[in-house]
């Protein structure tokens, strides 16, 4: 479905991604782990089209996308929830889905996808009418899954949703990322929660210093002993 080949991206003289390869399946949870500043981010928003890759390919669908703008990208149903959850503070909880809903892929099905996401955050339909910034972190995050819904993705790639959450929201988070991908999503998930993310993922990739240092089955990861290590401090 994603086939990322060969990326890399620089700010300045600062490698940020090296020669980094990845593939994402349909119907498939990809977990992409690693430290803080090993290079999640900036692969997500190479993808997304808000970073134009040095040298590599991103195709999707057999669809080469490398260098498109964000709005092509959002148009072609990759989805994206942003780390730190950007919502709209002063614009009520329905005006910011609302605006998920502007992707031409979207408009007809808005009603539709409003009632999706009502259904599966039922708090968010009874605050439809507050600011959105009045919200606690955990309600912003629904909302900021909410919004990439309501423009239909088929693939969503969630960039550090544990992030400032407390431990039972991020079990809500998690279990939701679950239920979106059997309702058949595909999905890539950043983290730095490493074991939460490989215990839900199908497959997984480590990245570190911008260069992709492993890969396999997500459970295959959590029980490798440099992950472990590496990550978990066991």
């Amino acid at each position: 479905m994603l086939k990322v080949a060969n990326l890399s991206l620089a700010y300045g003289d600062a490698q940020a991604l090296d020669d980094v390869s990845f593939e994402v399946a349909e119907g498939e949870i990809v977990a992409l782990v690693g430290a803080n500043g090993a290079g999640k981010s900036s692969l997500i928003r190479a993808i997304a089209g808000m970073e134009r890759p040095a040298a590599g390919t991103i195709t999707y669908r057999g669809t080469e996308i490398t260098g498109w703008p964000s709005h092509k990208v959002c148009e072609i149903g990759i989805g994206q929830v942003a780390e730190g959850r950007q919502v709209f503070p002063s614009l009520t909880v329905l005006e910011n889905l609302e605006l998920g809903a502007m992707l031409r892929r979207a408009r007809a099905g808005e009603a539709r996808n409003l009632d999706r996401v009502y259904t599966l955050f039922p708090r968010l339909a009874e605050r439809r009418g507050q600011a959105a910034g009045t919200l606690s972190g955990g309600e912003q995050q629904m909302l900021a899954i909410g919004r990439c819904l309501m423009g239909e993705p088929e693939l969503i790639m969630f960039d550090e949703p544990s992030l400032g959450l407390a431990p039972t929201i991020v079990q809500e988070v998690l279990k939701t990322i679950r239920q979106l991908n059997a309702d058949g999503l595909s999905v890539v998930l950043v983290e730095q929660n490493v074991a939460l993310s490989l215990k839900i993922a199908g497959h997984g990739y480590v990245l570190e210093n911008g260069r992709m240092a492993m890969t396999g089955s997500g459970a295959d990861l959590l029980n490798d002993d440099r992950v472990r290590q590496a990550y978990l401090g066991l």
